[in-house]
């Protein structure tokens, strides 16, 4: 397993590079935001571990820079920076997980693994979209996730594209609540149900640009529509 560690100070470096080569990993060391995208790309980890506070550019706009990219990997913000606050910026702009330091290892561990099995899990449960038709110009791609209008890469974070994937297999049907939030949120446990409204309204707001709208109907869920 390859995990790539985008952290600046030298002795957690060193005890994570340690600590998870003799457990059997291919560990990268990144010290600097500012190339930490590089080398994220170049390598294609199966896990990123980030601290928030870097040199050059900041943990956080690492990882929304890498979610606009279109970089799809599991991440794990590892910081002392432990408020409420950062913990649900960095979970609302992609992080996958959340461990303050200082943490156990073991439990460190167990949550990379963790997050491996239910990508897989997520891989082999997708629904294939690429055959599906085209619908107003948008349409997914079922090997990579990523989701095009009229053959241009639509930008959006991971919730929203996750959320328009889900619409997209039955585009003018309604789809509850309930499903999309458990496809949107399937990696965050501690999610409140209302969370997806969230995401609805932001990809709704970005939909303004396509040829779709998000439509709620109430007591049944979500769907698209053309935009006439």
């Amino acid at each position: 397993m390859k995990l790539l560690v985008i952290e600046d100070n030298a002795a957690m470096q060193t005890t994570l590079q340690r600590s998870f080569e003799r457990r059997g990993f291919r560990v990268s060391i990144c010290d600097d935001g500012a190339k930490a995208l590089n080398r994220w790309q170049a390598g294609v980890p199966d896990v990123v571990l980030l601290d928030l506070t870097m040199p050059g550019l900041d943990g956080l706009d690492v990882l929304a820079q890498a979610r606009a990219q279109g970089l799809t990997t599991p991440v794990i913000i590892i910081t002392a920076r432990g408020t409420l606050g950062d913990r649900i910026l960095g979970l609302n702009i992609g992080a996958d997980d959340y461990l303050p330091k200082p943490f156990d290892l073991d439990e460190l561990e167990a949550r990379i693994r963790a997050l491996v099995r239910r990508q897989g899990q997520a891989s082999e449960a997708a629904p294939r979209l690429v055959d599906a038709p085209s619908f107003c110009g948008l349409r997914a791609d079922a090997e990579s996730g990523a989701v095009y209008h009229h053959g241009q890469p639509l930008e959006l974070p991971p919730r929203e594209a996750a959320l328009l994937r889900a619409l997209l297999v039955r585009p003018g049907q309604a789809v509850a609540k309930d499903k999309l939030f458990d496809t949107v949120f399937a990696d965050a446990a501690d999610a409140q149900p209302d969370a997806i409204e969230v995401v609805a309204y932001r990809l709704r707001k970005r939909l303004a640009v396509t040829g779709a709208k998000l439509v709620t109907l109430r007591g049944l869920g979500y769907l698209l529509q053309p935009n006439e």
